[in-house]
């Protein structure tokens, strides 16, 4: 009697011990399915490629309006000029004491008027490196003519002469060429227009059905007129790379 109570007991306990067994067995099971999982998942490590730099020419631009890649003509000039403005060729620092000096007037009123700050450059150009009245009479840092200066608001004549006011002549060359911006819709164009007159501008977009500055058919001087504003950036913001030692007081400045 005793054995055949016996066997049923034996079978039973044997059951219990397998199934706690299996289910100490199915957590440790499921957890190693989710760790070989995670590892499946694991991403995989970077393939390493090489960054090609960018070139200068995709770097430059005025105004925020690039010149047009891949043009070999553009390209050609535009490393011509800059190297017009290195320092072995114009070997003069008076272009960054100018901008020490002016800037910190200019830039704020740029700003006021919505004027991109690139055109702060302008007054490098036409003033920065000789002073005095142009053959055709423009005189001051803008150099304006006394029609246009006192068409927007400078007084000239009468032993006064508010071109060479640098706040003033300021002020009024953000209104020109605000109003100039109104129908280029182009900055470069306007730039250009700054330069050989907006009519004149006007005239040639529409006898050459053309308004891509770069790709228009201009005077000498207008048409390398937006190079040499660049190229006049670029001694600014990277004076030792042509040549410059920066100045300590446009150091000082551009700590501001």
């Amino acid at each position: 009697m005793l054995k055949k109570h016996i066997v049923p007991f034996v079978v039973m306990a044997a059951l219990f011990m397998m199934a706690k067994v299996f289910a100490y067995q199915m957590p440790l099971a499921q957890k190693s399915l989710l760790k070989e999982e995670k590892l499946n998942t694991t991403i995989p490590p970077t393939v390493s490629s090489k960054v090609e730099p960018v070139s200068l020419m995709a770097q430059l631009n005025f105004a925020k309006e690039t010149l047009p890649l891949g043009d070999k003509r553009v390209e050609r000039k535009m490393k011509k000029i800059l190297a017009a403005h290195s320092y072995d060729n114009l070997q003069t620092h008076r272009l960054h004491r100018k901008a020490a000096e002016w800037f910190p007037i200019i830039e704020p009123i740029l700003a006021a008027y919505g004027i991109p700050n690139d055109f702060k450059y302008v007054a490098l150009v036409e003033s920065g490196m000789q002073g005095g009245v142009s053959p055709k009479g423009a005189a001051g840092i803008w150099q304006f003519m006394p029609g246009t200066a006192r068409m927007y608001g400078l007084k000239v004549g009468g032993g006064r002469d508010d071109r060479y006011n640098l706040r003033k002549s300021t002020i009024a060359a953000c209104k020109y060429i605000k109003e100039m911006y109104k129908g280029l819709e182009s900055w470069t164009l306007v730039a250009a227009a700054y330069n050989v007159g907006d009519g004149r501008l006007r005239k040639q977009i529409n006898n050459q059905n053309q308004d891509n500055y770069y790709k228009m058919k201009l005077n000498r001087e207008t048409g390398g007129y937006v190079y040499k504003l660049i190229s006049m950036k670029q001694i600014m913001e990277h004076p030792v790379r042509y040549g410059y030692d920066k100045p300590k007081q446009l150091l000082a400045y551009n700590a501001e």
